[in-house]
């Protein structure tokens, strides 16, 4: 396969396509697959982490609405959605449109790769590290994004069988 030595192919799978997604697609393709697997890393990596925290009993203060709806009575995992008010998941959804279409993009056009956001806002130094390092630290966030993902569908897997998650009760 034209792809086996991108990043991301690494033991113990190595070059690992089941579905046979990357069957006789060219660069393009594989740099949008790449880019899609990437920001759904990263978003994995923050549901787990809310996911976590949220249960472990660690909310914001105050309300989340004017009639007194507080942010500890919203409850953990699916259940949060029906409890946050109309107005709190339009304004989600809202955020989750601007992060798409402003920011969570290549707007200056000197990405190096998929999902180097170039937006000119942040800059978190990412010119200073040489080639290797930057290879290495691309292939952490993948890896970290790919155990992410399984991660997050596991808790919601827990959720749905009866909702006991006992790792989160002994922290």
């Amino acid at each position: 396969n034209a792809f086996e030595d991108e990043l991301g192919v690494q033991p113990p799978l190595g070059f690992y396509d089941p579905l046979g997604l990357l069957t006789d697609v060219d660069q393009e393709r594989f740099d949008r697959l790449r880019y899609v697997e990437v920001k759904h890393g990263r978003v994995a990596q923050l549901a787990f982490l809310g996911n976590i925290i949220n249960r472990a009993g660690v909310h914001l203060p105050g309300d989340i609405d004017y009639s007194g709806t507080s942010f500890d009575s919203i409850p953990s995992g699916w259940a949060a959605i029906d409890a946050v008010p109309a107005a709190g998941r339009a304004q989600i959804l809202l955020l989750i449109a601007f992060l798409e279409l402003s920011v969570m993009k290549d707007v200056t056009g000197a990405g190096e790769f998929p999902g180097d956001f170039r937006n000119g806002a942040l800059d978190y130094g990412w010119d200073t590290f040489d080639d290797e390092t930057k290879l290495q630290k691309r292939a952490i966030e993948l890896n970290n994004g790919r155990a992410a993902m399984f991660g997050i569908l596991g808790l919601m897997m827990h959720e749905q069988l009866g909702g006991s998650l006992p790792i989160v009760g002994q922290m």
